[in-house]
């Protein structure tokens, strides 16, 4: 997969979790996490590489604080418009 992406899953409307999915080879699986407030768990691919970030508390999570972790891992920001999912319920 070339193209980060979002993925949420929701509840009677309302969403209750994403997945930011980042650039990554079709054979890379996630082999160690660390949370990360507010409401995110990173997923490291087996040589360090940021592989996603799982959103476990969508309501707490605003594009700013999701690109300040994203920076501080090295990863390029994502743009407001592609949260609109969580925040569209």
């Amino acid at each position: 997969m070339k193209q980060t992406y979002l993925e949420v899953t929701y509840r009677q409307g309302r969403p209750i979790a994403a997945y930011l999915y980042l650039p990554r080879g079709k054979r890379d699986k996630s082999v160690r996490t660390a949370k990360v407030d507010p409401g995110m768990i990173i997923d490291f691919a087996q040589d360090g590489r940021v592989i996603g970030v799982e959103i476990i508390a969508p309501a707490l999570v605003t594009v700013s604080n999701l690109n300040q972790v994203l920076n501080e891992l090295g990863v390029p920001p994502i743009a407001g418009e592609d949260l609109t999912p969580l925040k569209a319920a």
